[in-house]
């Protein structure tokens, strides 16, 4: 069977579905005619805002599933313990594990996103919010693996094996994609939209968040100018993130649930966690590799952030049954513009590093149960604190050095649960930055190299005559070479 980048075949396995769940829950008014003879029902008879919810839930697949907690064991955020995560923890990652999300966001995200601009191209709101899904979707593959199928995808008849295409081309691609989508929003009108679960049809948060993935490809691409003009514009406060928010039954096993949650609560119980993690040694006060100092207080952060994997039930943090998981956020955008700031101006950078503490120091970044300000506290730097010898410059680098260092280190930090921590250290070896890189350590005595790549669907891979041979974990991508 070909899932992934296929079109029509594809389209009705998946649109059918979601279809059928909106109108049983929604119980909308349908034509007379569809009720005379439901087996007459098309996709051309559904209202198109039905396969928005459908590319919504598709995406949290691609953002904040099993992909992404790979790529935080592969930047010392978390350790897989037992069973599959231990074998992935240590460096033993099949292409097999690719094929959910590479599922969710071809078949799910874009082929819903697609029917909706073709069947409601006249309704700008929801024609803009699909492109958003469709660049955030397909962005994170690209990414991830490096080349991938995009021009000639959700096209069975010209194209049943379509060609990969290279990771900068698709990238460029993509802002491309989103100012249309800013374009398509900026044109729109505002509604109540029940079946836009990140943002309920708030046409300026769309704006925003276009914005700031048009911000996050660019700094994928070094492209720091372009970065900082975009994430000007990004998502400017934590009220406009854009998240996964679960709305399920507390009392009941099945409905919506922090997806960490959702595996701890499984089959996976004590098989991941970040217990001895480089991040929550970081955090530790009683850690040699403490962050803290005489202005920054981590107690608070690392409470959040610590995981029990032995069972679901003990988290009340960041893998609590309800806690919202990122997707894009204001913590990425405005550090983003730090650290873009930062490389072309050591004042604006420590004013926009100082701006970003000062919300950390309102209690930015927790939730309810651990946002006590006597376990936190984020004072603001001075330049003397990264001159030679000052606070964050123990080694004598350059204050402009050492700023920086402090960015990506709050960048590695606040990016948990995100795709940043991955991203970054990629990034920055490609740059020949590695006084930059957080030092996480190799999770495997026999390994010799950090991870550049997570590979390409195993399902592509098997029925897609253009498909390359999957270069491995340790080969670099376009971006990062």
């Amino acid at each position: 069977m070909k899932f992934n980048t296929k079109g029509l075949n594809t389209m009705k396995k998946i649109l059918i579905p979601f279809t059928a769940i909106a109108l049983m829950v929604t119980g909308c008014e349908v034509d007379k005619s569809i009720n005379d003879n439901p087996n007459e029902i098309t996709l051309a008879d559904v209202d198109a805002k039905l396969f928005l919810n459908g590319a919504q839930l598709a995406n949290v697949i691609v953002q904040v599933s099993h992909l992404n907690r790979i790529s935080g064991m592969y930047s010392g955020q978390l350790v897989g313990f037992t069973s599959l995560y231990s074998n992935i923890y240590g460096y033993s990652l099949s292409t097999i594990e690719s094929n959910d999300e590479w599922t969710a966001a071809y078949s799910g995200v874009v082929t819903n996103a697609r029917h909706i601009q073709t069947s409601a191209p006249d309704d700008k709101l929801l024609v803009g919010i699909s492109k958003v899904l469709e660049a955030n979707a397909v962005g994170t593959l690209a990414l991830l693996m490096g080349d991938i199928p995009y021009t000639e995808i959700n096209n069975d008849v010209d194209y049943p094996d379509p060609v990969f295409d290279g990771q900068k081309s698709v990238l460029s691609a993509l802002s491309t994609l989103l100012d249309g989508a800013i374009s398509d929003l900026g044109s729109a009108t505002s509604r109540k939209e029940s079946f836009d679960i990140y943002f309920n049809g708030d046409k300026d948060k769309w704006i925003a968040a276009a914005y700031t993935l048009k911000a996050r490809y660019a700094l994928a691409n070094k492209d720091y100018a372009g970065a900082l003009s975009a994430a000007n514009n990004g998502i400017s406060s934590s009220a406009g993130d854009m998240l996964y928010i679960p709305r399920g039954d507390a009392a009941i096993s099945q409905g919506d649930k922090n997806l960490f949650f959702t595996i701890l609560a499984g089959s996976r119980t004590g098989d991941i966690g970040n217990d001895g993690s480089y991040l929550l040694n970081m955090l530790d006060t009683s850690n040699a590799s403490y962050r803290g100092n005489a202005k920054t207080n981590e107690t608070a952060r690392h409470g959040y952030y610590a995981i029990d994997e032995s069972s679901s039930s003990g988290n009340t943090g960041v893998v609590a049954q309800f806690e919202p998981q990122p997707i894009a956020t204001f913590s990425e955008n405005h550090l983003i513009k730090t650290e873009a700031s930062a490389r072309s101006s050591f004042a604006s950078g420590l004013s926009a590093l100082n701006a970003y503490r000062a919300w950390l120091d309102a209690g930015g970044r927790l939730n309810a149960a651990f946002d006590d300000a006597a376990n936190y506290s984020y004072e603001a730097y001075v330049e003397a604190d990264f001159t030679s010898g000052g606070m964050e410059n123990a080694d004598g680098v350059t204050k402009e050095k050492a700023l920086l260092r402090e960015i990506i280190e709050e960048r590695y930090v606040s990016g948990f649960g995100s795709w940043m921590p991955f991203n970054d250290h990629r990034r920055l070896r490609g740059a020949g930055e590695t006084d930059l890189v957080v030092p996480f350590p190799l999770n495997t005595i026999a390994a010799t190299s950090h991870v550049e790549r997570i590979p390409h669907a195993q399902d592509e891979i098997i029925s897609n005559s253009k498909a390359p041979a999957d270069p491995g974990l340790y080969a670099k991508t376009a971006v990062n070479k």
